[in-house]
């Protein structure tokens, strides 16, 4: 999936945290099924951050930044609807620290 399909926001103790754009959001089609990963997570950028099934695709998302996970978007693991919505701080995905 292309860079432009999430975003990132890095805060000053280098946790970054991850989601979708409107752009990517787009491009999948509403969210019906997501994997996400597991804290503690080890991950590199070639490695899957998540796997979405969606109306128009079935995609695997690779992580945008190297790092430990710190943290996931419970909800959103139980409600993926909630990554259809474009406030982040409903639709996020993970925080990685870098």
């Amino acid at each position: 999936m292309d860079k432009n399909y999430y975003w990132t926001e890095e805060d000053k103790s280098g946790v970054v945290t991850i989601g979708l754009t409107d752009e990517g959001r787009n491009e999948l089609g509403n969210i019906t099924f997501v994997s996400l990963p597991k804290v503690n997570d080890q991950l590199t950028t070639s490695d899957t951050l998540l796997n979405v099934e969606a109306d128009k695709a079935v995609s695997d998302i690779e992580s945008p930044v190297a790092g430990t996970v710190v943290a996931v978007n419970k909800q959103a693991e139980d409600n993926p609807a909630l990554l259809n919505e474009s406030a982040k701080d409903k639709s996020w995905i993970a925080k990685i620290q870098k």
